[in-house]
């Protein structure tokens, strides 16, 4: 495909850790780095829509006291002097948040996201807020706020969501580092749009104190970037235990600090072409079709298999429209007349009425489900016997669509009812609560990404991370850039 080279992007197409060693040994300063990057999104961002809204200004001052700092023989700690930008639903305090909503369009909060903070805090500098539908809902990044996010591999297609201005971002060389959430595929999907790794963590790997419903257990924070090594970098600074978190885990984030690579000779592996019995386009059949005998290669031991998630979408659907109730419902009751006048996303409205019409005795049903599902996996995953280290499987069910297409209505003649049941793929696995990365796996035909979805056992983050990270050394899908312009 007509892509540049890393040589062509200088300091833009190096990796995070290389440039966080170059920040390190004085070899570049934080002030050349953020400039580098200044001039990289005044180049391509117009285009491509990922950031949407800059601030330079609180970027040169978190630049200069990073070099004061290093100029005292200091460091502001593992993030120093590193250009990242904020998902606009994370909370930036004194930054702009709209969420990609008329609502929100000018609210400026007083408080930072945890997530925010301890980027802040590890002295990352923010340049800004990437996009995102609105509210975050469907993995097609466009709102009324700020227009439609593209795919830098062809500009004609969605770059997937919802953190989707952050995938497009990373994959034209704009940041290094990008973070983003995850419910029904939001780190992954994009991930697998763009060519870069998007990395799901297990619930509680990095804590929210934001959220209205504190247990919920499918919504996550997590890195994003565009190397399996930098995305474990980058979790370093963002995971810890917190203690108003009350699903945080325990374990240091000094876990992910250590090189990656494993001997996964003999590791098992599920593989299924279409997770489980899913529609999946062709294009995306054909791109991941090497994909058995490429983790055989490895020294994987790949079995066709996959677990039973048949209860996956009903519980997906309920404890999705419960969490858009409890999050949402008062927004809702506040802004009726706004609803009425289209001014909400109308499949928000649906997620939102969807949740507050469910009668206890069907979410109770959901949960019970639920406990049985994870039940299920944990046998399938089992340590003991011949239980499987991994799952994998396409990360998408359709390669990046056009981006006047709000999602995708039919797969292999499989008509749809709802806007995410298209994205099956990620939200089955989502309800797992295992730990699941995206990672480069290839292109189509018409050289559009698809992505590679690794899957760990319970809480296993670090082995996902050391597994992806052999595919992509083995692989390189990673190092095809898309055209620079």
């Amino acid at each position: 495909m007509n892509s540049g080279t890393h040589d062509d992007l200088g300091i833009c197409g190096m990796t995070a850790t290389q440039m966080a060693a170059m920040l390190a040994n004085g070899a570049i300063s934080a002030r050349e780095l953020l400039a580098a990057h200044l001039a990289r999104i005044e180049q391509v961002n117009p285009a491509l829509n990922a950031i949407v809204t800059l601030t330079p200004e609180l970027a040169a001052a978190r630049a200069t006291a990073a070099d004061e700092a290093h100029a005292r023989g200091e460091s502001l700690g593992l993030l120093h002097g590193l250009p990242v930008a904020h998902k606009d639903l994370a909370m930036t305090a004194g930054v702009r948040t709209t969420m990609g909503s008329p609502l929100f369009a000018d609210f400026v909060p007083d408080a930072d996201a945890l997530v925010v903070e301890r980027q802040r805090a590890a002295g990352a500098v923010m340049v800004g807020k990437t996009n995102t539908p609105e509210f975050g809902a469907g993995s097609h990044t466009f709102n009324p706020v700020f227009g439609i996010t593209r795919n830098p591999y062809d500009r004609s297609k969605t770059c997937g969501g919802s953190s989707g201005g952050a995938a497009t971002a990373l994959a034209a060389r704009m940041l290094p580092l990008c973070d983003g959430s995850d419910l029904g595929g939001s780190l992954r999907n994009p991930a697998a749009f763009c060519n870069v790794v998007g990395f799901r963590p297990s619930p509680g790997r990095v804590p929210s104190t934001t959220s209205p419903d504190a247990w919920f257990p499918l919504a996550v924070d997590g890195p994003m970037a565009r190397t399996v090594a930098d995305a474990a970098f980058y979790l370093q600074a963002l995971a810890g235990p917190h203690d108003r978190s009350p699903v945080s885990i325990q374990e240091s984030p000094t876990a992910f600090a250590d090189a990656l690579e494993r001997d996964v000779q003999g590791v098992r592996v599920a593989w299924s072409p279409d997770a489980g019995g899913l529609p999946v386009d062709p294009a995306v059949r054909a791109a991941t079709a090497h994909v058995p005998d490429a983790l055989t290669d490895l020294g994987c031991e790949v079995v066709e298999a996959w677990p039973d998630l048949t209860d996956a979408p009903q519980i997906f659907h309920a404890r999705r429209a419960w969490a858009f109730a409890v999050g949402f419902g008062p927004l809702l009751e506040a802004h009726r007349d706004a609803a009425h006048r289209g001014e909400m996303k109308e499949s928000v409205v649906w997620n939102i009425r969807r949740g507050l019409a469910m009668s206890m005795a069907d979410y109770g049903d959901a949960c019970r489900r639920h406990t049985q599902l994870f039940a299920r996996v944990h046998e399938f995953m089992s340590s003991d016997g011949d239980g499987f280290e991994f799952l994998a499987c396409p990360t998408t069910q359709v390669p990046p669509f056009d981006v006047d297409l709000e999602y995708p209505t039919q797969i292999e003649g499989v008509e749809f009812e709802t806007y995410i049941d298209w994205m099956r793929s990620c939200s089955d696995i989502t309800v797992t609560t295992h730990p699941a990365i995206s990672v480069p796996a290839g292109f189509t035909a018409d050289g559009l990404p698809v992505g590679l979805q690794l899957v760990g056992r319970h809480r296993a983050d670090r082995s996902v991370l050391e597994l992806a990270h052999a595919w992509e050394t083995a692989t390189r899908h990673v190092d095809v850039l898309p055209p620079l312009s």
